[in-house]
């Protein structure tokens, strides 16, 4: 490595954080038992108006992690989460790890295809999902690995009379009534907490080299990739937000859970954070802006992980000025690029700090943010984290780039993934022997260290802080027989970020419309990754060889609304 390239950035950062720390070598389910032994009466969760403590939550995890090891699971094994966020997404997901289990962050937006496909990759023994849902791992299991589904409801942790009356509102929300029995395959939630086996037998783990999580990605190309995701990946990437947010103090912060546990951020920034700290965890098993400024309103949590949908829709939420949000004194946003007027209008609105940062699933996910209380630089994603080198390469040669040249960004550190799960060739083509992972995003770093991002080599969405992988969405139009070519390419949207556009041409003779192929895509696939916006060609841009040119048509997209692609000066 050149001088110039000799970290930087470290000349910028505040005396309380340090440039390189000194790693907890333990598996990541050992810090539930530190903070219930540290805080055994403290409030560790609080969901729709219930709350459990730090004892309780370990004893109920070391429960449901015994009783995993009954029904067969042994180290290594894959299990998978399809839950919202409620406290059996936190007992699952640390009873796993404490069975010497692997998590398999599942999305319960999927459909069968897409839960189908991921569970069979992962080779998942066992699922647990939420009740209503029940009928699409049903529907699946029976083509997969899957040996055991545990079922739980939103109503097995609300209080009295929010568990007798919920079961109503889920018949009228869903149109669907659910009631499974125990079976030698099918287990209960309720049932496996009044089951007399709960002695867990302790797995040695080595934090380097044990899987704690396959995270499902897109990575460059194709279907989702599994991301091999260790103990110590995830306790380094925790540990150094610890130590980024050096003003939270342990056992006293109330963390917001908005963000979803399946993503790999709202799992670390709220989820093993909490944990780690100390901290009462506020879950929302869904976004929904109003309830999200009531809750803030009344419980009061002092840091908010966000990405900018989240913040963009509670600024402009009618009721915004009924309610108090100066309780907030931190957010870290992720999942997309942080506009700069919702940075300062949310500042404004709270009192509190609110940076962007930056980081991939391969990555744990944070490689980079702006500092939350010290300098920061807006348009800038900031600096590496503690320990994380980053760099430039040059796209032709491979070479570091010079200060202010556009090349891919690759990162090095601890929170680095293992590889993607079955999939040596790729892991080669983005980790090197020596640990540096490239992006696939382009971007350049200036003479003091910050780092801009200025476009994605890949072709992965991010819509709303999900990622959609065109593939996916376009071997489902290509399957409607009316459709003869199609390419799906994210478009700039202001309040997602991007959103998905789909250009098609129809078959000779075939007539579809809009409403007709909205229709199809939402049988097939989530919501989130069906087009927003359609557009009817006679024919699709293409290189000599057949390929269709799909930065063409994204070109075409940022031309027309005035966002094309500009270099850095």
């Amino acid at each position: 490595m050149t001088e110039k390239f000799e970290r930087p950035w470290h000349r910028h950062y505040p005396e309380e954080i340090p440039a390189t720390l000194d790693y907890d070598r333990k598996a990541l389910h050992q810090f539930l038992y530190e903070a219930a032994d540290l805080y055994p009466e403290k409030k560790a969760l609080h969901f729709m108006g219930k709350e459990m403590t730090f004892e309780e939550l370990l004893q109920q995890t070391e429960k449901f992690a015994a009783y995993m090891q009954k029904l067969g699971v042994e180290k290594g094994d894959r299990v998978a989460i399809m839950l919202p966020n409620s406290p059996q997404s936190v007992i699952a997901y640390y009873g796993i790890l404490m069975a010497g289990g692997v998590v398999v962050q599942t999305n319960p937006l999927y459909m069968e295809r897409e839960l189908e496909y991921q569970l069979n990759d992962s080779g998942a023994k066992m699922i647990v999902c939420l009740d209503i849902l029940y009928p699409k791992v049903s529907n699946v299991k029976g083509n997969t690995d899957v040996e055991h589904v545990i079922i739980t409801g939103i109503k097995d942790y609300l209080p009295f009379p929010k568990n007798r009356i919920y079961p109503f509102i889920q018949k009228r929300q869903y149109k669907l009534v659910v009631n499974p029995e125990q079976t030698h395959d099918t287990h209960l939630w309720e049932y496996i907490f009044h089951s007399s086996v709960d002695t867990v037998t302790p797995v040695d783990i080595d934090p380097a080299d044990d899987l704690a999580l396959l995270q499902y990605t897109g990575g460059t190309t194709g279907y989702p990739k599994g991301v091999m995701l260790t103990h110590l990946n995830l306790v380094a990437n925790t540990q150094m937000s610890m130590h980024w947010l050096y003003k939270c103090k342990k056992g006293e912060e109330i963390v917001l859970g908005v963000l979803p546990f399946f993503h790999v951020y709202g799992m670390t920034a709220v989820m093993n954070l909490s944990i780690m700290m100390g901290s009462k965890m506020i879950l929302l098993p869904k976004f929904d802006a109003g309830e999200v400024l009531k809750t803030i309103d009344k419980q009061k949590p002092t840091l908010f992980p966000g990405a900018p949908t989240i913040y963009i829709a509670l600024l402009n939420h009618p009721a915004l000025k009924k309610y108090d949000l100066s309780s907030i004194e931190a957010c870290i946003s992720g999942s997309a690029p942080l506009p700069i007027e919702v940075q300062e209008r949310f500042e404004r609105v709270t009192g509190g700090k609110l940076v962007e940062g930056y980081g991939l699933t391969e990555t744990s996910p944070v490689t980079h943010s702006n500092f939350v209380w010290d300098r920061r630089v807006n348009g800038s994603i900031g600096v590496p984290w503690p320990d994380t080198d980053a760099k430039i390469f040059r796209m032709e040669s491979g070479e570091e780039a010079e200060f202010e040249e556009v090349g891919e960004i690759a990162v090095k550190g601890p929170q680095v993934m293992k590889g993607y799960w079955g999939r040596k060739e790729e892991t080669d083509q983005v980790l090197d022997a020596e640990g540096w992972f490239r992006t696939g995003d382009l971007g350049y770093m200036n003479e003091e260290g910050y780092f801009y991002v200025v476009d994605r080599k890949k072709d992965m969405i991010i819509a709303g802080g999900f990622n959609i992988y065109p593939r996916e969405v376009e071997e489902v139009l290509y399957e409607h027989e009316a459709v003869q070519e199609a390419v799906v390419v994210g478009i700039p949207d202001p309040y997602r970020g991007e959103t998905v556009k789909a250009f098609i041409v129809k078959r000779e003779d075939s007539s579809v419309t809009e409403q007709e192929l909205n229709d199809f895509c939402r049988k097939h696939m989530a919501a989130y990754k069906v087009p927003r916006v359609y557009e009817f060609r006679n024919e699709l841009p293409k290189t000599a060889v057949g390929k269709i040119l799909r930065r063409t048509l994204i070109e075409e997209e940022k031309n027309k609304q005035g966002t094309g692609s500009t270099e850095p000066v």
